[in-house]
């Protein structure tokens, strides 16, 4: 019979007949680790019994959904504190999943998040807390804006500490090494080195016994457990070895002391973590600077025309919001009074603002130039366009990364092995080592521990990583982490964002035709009435004519919406517009100039035309102009092996004109946000390993999902902090030499752990005893620790070598 313990109640939705009811209930039979169920139609919920809840849970919400109806749960992402290594993060992945009312968990060490799925009616945030806590970890559970600032300044602080300790173990092993290699023999030397290791392993080496103790309560064993085992069992026997330097004596073994091998392994491991501190990319301040695109608050327009400043929590659908020059739109919403022009270009990636009307939509984030707009909401909160991007990156970032997984299997392998090596060490020592069995042992176990000791290991990746990252700065590139860095000799596609990437991202006028042979004359009125326009193309032509002087009193503009602008200087009317609105204005354009017309609008140009009332004065083409490298980049990369593609927000004439006039023959225009992520997924679907290149908010979420994302530098702030890769210098023939610089770094990368493990595979067997029968040889604790310290030197060493690779 069940018990109440083991039986729970899972809350349905669309069950909504006896017959649906039946359904639900004979899939559940099918699962056989539930022992009883049934389904309360009335009470909307499905009841199981099974020995392990936790277990079942799962295995029933994936089965009622199979059946086409639904549980109800909430998918969250909380940071993680007090992670310390890769199998940590798998540790506390595991101890999510037992809470019975978790659906799924995924806990990634790179960005220290975890993804939950959960039943709330089973399982508060709390209580998944609290499981965290019991094991050491901690999970972040307050969402307000005040707890995500606090998140912050705890890391850096952890950051801090961290360094501070790892400073101090390293000052504290300078003598200690000195003394236990070279002056060994000098009076007190033994005492002298255990008052230096004191400090060295139990003040700033603590957090390894913390976290090996909590480990150890649960039953679970992680990399604090072999550097508190290894440390630990050096320093007693140390310890014992010069207080009661006879026991050893008496039967004729000299009595050792390692005080200098667990002070340098903790100084070792110390400054691996803080090596892998620096090198792991700070995730969540992309979404910190996404979120701050949404202002706190909005100013609403009641009844009547009252105005009040408000939180945009109580903002609702249907309120009016009005919106000033230079602020940031907070919701979605549609114009119902006011022209202005708006920065869309976190949405649309084009550096050219869009004019708002009666009737027109606005996005939340996006910046209002010039003039006033009243909205009325239609999207608020969560709904929002801002909303969705942030949660597209946050859950493309949330994902778990292949290098992560890798580590999670070494670390879960690793670490056990060690330990059962070292105690078989000592058992077979104690029952075959004849008289001094023991104490032979007892010396090889701990040999065996010393050797093993995981920071040649911890420094591999980090330390690579920190050169490649050093080298890659001095050629304006940035590498963010270990993945971008093990994907990207992998790539076989590339995604490029088409404005700020390929061009330079902003109108700029590549000619001028003048029709009137009094050009100085027209040239201060045209300068005069675009220097008082807020049309967003009127900088272009206004640094195109780049004099101050040539400004007149006594223009007067009117914007002619959508179209153009009409100034009036000394009674006379002048118009500047594109082709139709001259037209309207009843003004001849000759034959020539239209032919002028259609060869800049073949090259996918903006054309503006500038007339008095009698005949057309000027003709001006403006366009977002192709980088002089980008050309050159693309065909490096297509030599590299790499399909390259292009993606923009523009229209189909331009996009087409700026792919083929750089090589690229597959490209999309009109793309939003969403579709550049479905892209990516597309490709990455086809087993393809994609890199994105772009430089907006918009490529943001794209970015993140990338296997590779690539942000060019003098971009949005986001785009930067989402991406694995930064082209410091916004040069796009920056890529190609960032792809050779990952396949380099991934090689040492390589190196790095075959130096790393070749000492454990070649050290672990000598250091337990496998040569002494056949020679009679057993490797001191002594050399153990000079061949850890080695392995480590050899480990820095390479990856030094990497700053003089070409």
């Amino acid at each position: 019979m069940a018990t109440k313990k083991n039986t729970v109640y899972i809350p349905l939705e669309n069950v909504e007949s006896e017959h649906c009811a039946l359904i639900v209930d004979k899939g559940l039979g099918e699962i056989s680790e539930i022992s009883e169920h049934s389904v309360e139609l009335n009470n909307n919920r499905a009841k199981i019994a099974a020995k392990y809840p936790d277990e079942v849970i799962p295995l029933a919400v994936k089965k009622i959904r199979d059946l086409g109806y639904e549980v109800p749960t909430i998918k969250k992402h909380f940071p993680v504190l007090n992670m310390t290594c890769a199998s940590c993060a798998s540790s506390s992945q595991n101890i999510l999943k037992m809470q019975p009312g978790v659906v799924d968990a995924k806990v990634n060490y790179a960005n220290t998040e975890a993804e939950i799925e959960f039943i709330p009616s089973l399982i508060t945030t709390q209580e998944l807390k609290s499981a965290l806590q019991s094991v050491g970890y901690d999970l972040m559970i307050d969402e307000s804006d005040e707890a995500k600032d606090s998140l912050e300044e705890i890391r850096q602080n952890h950051y801090n500490q961290l360094k501070r300790r790892t400073l101090w173990a390293i000052l504290f092993s300078i003598p200690l090494v000195a003394i236990g290699m070279v002056f060994m023999n000098m009076p007190y030397a033994n005492y002298i080195m255990w008052f230096l290791s004191t400090p060295i392993v139990f003040v700033f080496g603590k957090q390894f016994f913390i976290g090996a103790w909590k480990q150890f309560k649960h039953r679970s064993a992680n990399m604090d457990t072999l550097v508190a085992m290894s440390t630990g069992i050096a320093y007693i026997f140390s310890v014992f070895n010069t207080i009661f330097p006879e026991f050893w004596e008496k039967q004729g073994v000299e009595p050792h002391v390692y005080f200098e091998s667990a002070g340098v392994v903790i100084a070792f491991v110390l400054l691996g973590k803080l090596l892998e501190e620096r090198a792991k990319g700070n995730t969540s301040s992309a979404i910190k600077k996404l979120i701050g695109l949404q202002p706190k608050t909005v100013t609403v327009v009641h009844e009547g025309g009252h105005q009040m400043e408000m939180p945009i929590a109580s903002i609702n659908v249907g309120t009016t919001v009005l919106v000033k020059p230079g602020e940031k739109i907070a919701v979605d919403g549609e114009v119902i009074s006011g022209n202005s022009f708006v920065d869309e270009s976190m949405i649309s990636g084009e550096p050219v603002p869009v004019e708002k009307n009666l009737g027109d939509t606005v996005f939340s984030g996006t910046i209002n130039q010039k003039g006033s707009l009243q909205f009325k909401a239609t999207k608020v909160g969560s709904d929002t366009l801002l909303a969705q991007i942030i949660k597209m990156v946050q859950e493309a970032q949330g994902s778990k990364a292949p290098v992560q997984k890798l580590v999670d299997k070494i670390a879960s392998i690793f670490v056990p092995i060690v330990i059962l090596i070292s105690i078989l060490t000592l058992i077979v020592w104690s029952i075959w080592g004849g008289d001094n069995g023991f104490t032979q042992g007892m010396l090889a176990m701990v040999t065996v521990l010393v050797i093993a000791c995981p920071c040649a290991l911890g420094l591999a990746t980090p330390t690579a990583i920190m050169v490649g990252i050093g080298k890659g700065a001095d050629h304006g590139i940035l590498i963010k982490d270990a993945e971008s860095l093990e994907l990207a000799k992998n790539l076989n596609a590339i995604v490029l964002d088409k404005t700020g990437t390929i061009t330079e991202g902003k109108p700029v006028v590549n000619g001028l035709k003048w029709s009137n042979t009094d050009a100085e004359k027209y040239k201060s009125i045209l300068y005069s009435i675009e220097k008082s326009s807020e049309h967003p193309l009127a900088d272009a032509i206004v640094h195109y004519l780049n004099d101050a002087k040539l400004f007149i009193d006594g223009v007067q503009i009117e914007n002619a919406s959508g179209k153009g602008i009409i100034g009036t200087h000394e009674g006379e009317n002048y118009f500047i517009g594109n082709p139709n609105f001259i037209r309207e204005q009843k003004i001849e354009i000759h034959s020539e100039i239209e032919k002028w017309i259609e060869m800049e609008l073949n090259q996918a140009r903006t054309v503006v035309l500038f007339s008095n009332s009698k005949e057309v004065i000027a003709s001006i083409a403006i366009s977002d102009q192709i980088k002089s490298s980008s050309k050159i980049a693309i065909e490096q990369l297509k030599k590299l092996g790499l399909e390259v593609y292009m993606q923009t927000g523009d229209n189909e004439a331009t996009a087409k004109e700026v792919a083929e006039e750089v090589g690229i023959k597959e490209f999309r225009a009109g793309v939003l946000p969403e579709d550049k992520l479905k892209f990516i997924k597309e490709l990455q679907s086809q087993g393809k390993t994609v890199a994105m290149v772009g430089d907006g908010i918009n490529d943001s979420a794209a970015l993140a999902q990338s296997n590779v994302g690539i942000a060019m530098g003098k971009g949005s702030d986001i785009a930067v902090e989402s991406s694995k890769m930064t082209i410091l210098s916004n040069d796009l023939a920056k890529i190609p030499e960032a792809i050779k610089l990952s396949k380099q770094t991934v090689a040492t990368i390589k190196q790095n752990l075959f130096w790393a493990f070749i000492y454990n595979i070649i050290g672990i067997p000598i250091a337990a005893g496998i040569l002494y029968p056949l020679n009679g040889f057993l490797l001191n604790p002594m050399l153990a620790g000079a061949a850890m310290a080695l392995s480590s030197i050899s480990v820095v060493s390479n990856s030094l070598r990497l700053k003089w690779k070409k």
